[in-house]
């Protein structure tokens, strides 16, 4: 799977701070697929999800679901 994000870019999460601790980054350039990696290592695994596996995962966090 990480060969079909090559030449991706990649963003950081908007709540994730400058410190260096747990960070995600996720890519959507790949058609139908969304990508999330852990930002520590860029050269690591790559998850890749439906968009619309996606939307509603970021639904779900929105609702509170994983508090």
């Amino acid at each position: 799977m990480r060969a079909a994000f090559s030449g991706t870019t990649w963003r950081k999460s908007t709540r994730s701070g400058n410190t260096g601790g747990n960070c995600v980054e996720v890519a959507d350039g790949v058609p139908g697929l969304v990508g999330v990696r852990d930002s520590k290592d860029p050269a690591g695994a790559v998850l890749a999800f439906s968009r619309n596996d996606w939307r509603a995962f970021l639904e779900e966090i929105k609702a509170g679901a994983f508090h």
